[in-house]
């Protein structure tokens, strides 16, 4: 991956590992945008980015996602993206399909990584941006141990129900990936790297993301 063309790197992650912060403090050292659920969801709910209206957007203006971007979120800076608001905006249609909801997801990543370099996290980000020129794509792993205790603290759970939500939501993101991409999310063939994190740091975890993009420049 040549980071000084546009590029794209996808996190993929169990839940527990930490992921989703190796890959905000990964799209910080970069400098460049950080796009998680949050950001997806957010721009489907207060514009109303179902499949119809971005395909409307799209031949009115070939920069459609750039105007609901920044009126969303400012650029990023090498200090990181920062959160969005979850206040007024139109509300997502209810009638919307999982179905039309993973294209319209489609659509805003392919639009994200078109415009800008970016870190993606989840979103079946290996899957759908498949054909992408310039990408790396990883996945974060760690022990079931370590990914309950992870949940406990971070979510201030009891063991039993870290456990549980663990099982719950491995199951429902396997199924998620399966049903859409036609693959495993555990099959290490999807990624460029597969990190298994147990006894590493965040930050150690982001340097050794960072010697592997280098060594593939």
């Amino acid at each position: 991956m040549n980071t000084n063309e546009k590029f794209v790197i996808t996190i993929s992650r169990e839940l527990g590992s930490g992921g989703h912060t190796i890959g905000k403090k990964l799209a910080d050292k970069l400098g460049v945008r950080f796009c998680d659920k949050e950001l997806i969801k957010e721009l489907s709910k207060r514009f109303n980015l179902t499949p119809s209206s971005i395909e409307r957007l799209k031949s009115e203006k070939k920069n459609w996602l750039s105007d609901f971007i920044q009126r969303l979120a400012p650029a990023p800076s090498p200090a990181g993206f920062v959160g969005t608001s979850h206040t007024a905006g139109q509300e997502f249609d209810p009638t919307v399909t999982t179905d039309e909801i993973f294209a319209a997801e489609k659509e805003i990543l392919c639009a994200m990584a078109e415009q800008e370099s970016c870190v993606i996290a989840g979103r079946s980000g290996f899957f759908v941006l498949k054909d992408f020129p310039n990408k790396v794509d990883i996945f974060i792993t760690a022990s079931k141990e370590n990914r309950i205790v992870r949940t406990m603290q971070k979510q201030n759970f009891p063991r039993e129900l870290a456990e549980e939500v663990l099982g719950k939501v491995d199951k429902a993101r396997e199924n998620y990936i399966q049903r859409f991409a036609g693959v495993s999310r555990y099959d290490a063939r999807n990624y460029s790297l597969t990190l298994n994190v147990d006894g590493m740091t965040e930050d150690e975890a982001v340097e050794v993301i960072l010697a592997y993009i280098d060594r593939k420049h």
